[in-house]
């Protein structure tokens, strides 16, 4: 049986098709293919789910510098969210078909905005339909709500704020597989390899094949010392499946994490 502080963070499929109430958002993606979340969204989806896009609501325009998935502007994110009737305490569910990457980066921009963040369904879609659950194909409507007036998100740094932690000793987490970590390769980035210092703790690590997150023994002996560390900063290729692994230091306690949501793509335009 799970605990309080894990049940508030995830949510299983049987509960959410015997009636939880809440605000349900589709974050699924394909970085290959920005345009396939929102097809697969058409053609079915979680029934009163609403879709979010990680290049038009999860992120900010791209610039020369920051990465390229910059934190969106914070007021312009409350917006978003104020659109489908989420407010700071709103509950709210979300999943994608990613083992989290893509629904993680929205649990981490409302916690870091100050909102009740979401749930993540376990396993995903493909958990939900496995567990009985029927897609909906018709576009979802929520009624709106007031949009704060200021907003600002909070637990991550730029460059500066990286090398300042870097100076200060802060072990820096890399997210993604080790084949990226080690520079053997590099799809995206133009530069392959990894900040210096960083270990590798790859977010796929964190649930099994089926995008199930694995128990609180099995989280902890992954972490195993980076748990201890006085301070720890975690980047990916840019900020989005390096929340994966916050949300899953967050199931075992270890909250005060810092982002770095440029990540590699920010840091290496620094060489």
């Amino acid at each position: 049986m799970r605990n309080a502080r894990v049940s508030a963070m995830l949510i299983e499929s049987s509960e959410l098709l015997s009636g939880y109430k809440a605000v349900v958002f589709d974050c699924r993606f394909s970085l290959a293919d920005p345009l396939e979340g929102r097809s697969l969204y058409q053609q079915g989806h979680i029934a009163g789910a609403h879709y979010l896009d990680l290049n038009e609501d999860l992120a900010g325009p791209q610039a020369k510098q920051g990465g390229r998935h910059p934190l969106p502007d914070p007021i312009v994110f409350a917006a978003t969210l104020a659109r489908f009737g989420v407010g700071p305490n709103t509950a709210v569910v979300a999943y994608d078909d990613a083992r989290f990457a893509f629904a993680a980066r929205l649990w981490w921009l409302m916690r870091a905005l100050g909102y009740q963040p979401p749930r993540l369904i376990n396993g995903g879609y493909c958990g939900f339909l496995q567990a009985g659950g029927l897609p909906a194909s018709q576009l979802s409507e929520s009624p709106s709500c007031e949009s704060p007036a200021e907003a600002n998100f909070s637990g991550y740094c730029d460059i500066e704020g990286l090398r300042e932690a870097q100076g200060r000793g802060a072990l820096l987490v890399d997210s993604r597989e080790s084949r990226r970590y080690e520079g053997w390769e590099e799809p995206i980035d133009p530069i392959a390899g990894h900040i210096p210092g960083a270990i590798n703790c790859p977010w796929q690590c964190v649930t099994d094949s089926r995008g199930i997150v694995l128990d609180d023994a099995r989280l902890r002996a992954h972490w195993g010392e980076a748990l201890d560390a006085e301070e720890l900063v975690v980047y990916c290729g840019s900020g989005v499946t390096a929340c994966v692994n916050l949300f899953s230091l967050a199931l075992v306690e270890r909250n005060n994490v810092t982002l770095y949501p440029g990540g590699w793509s920010d840091w290496c335009t620094y060489l």
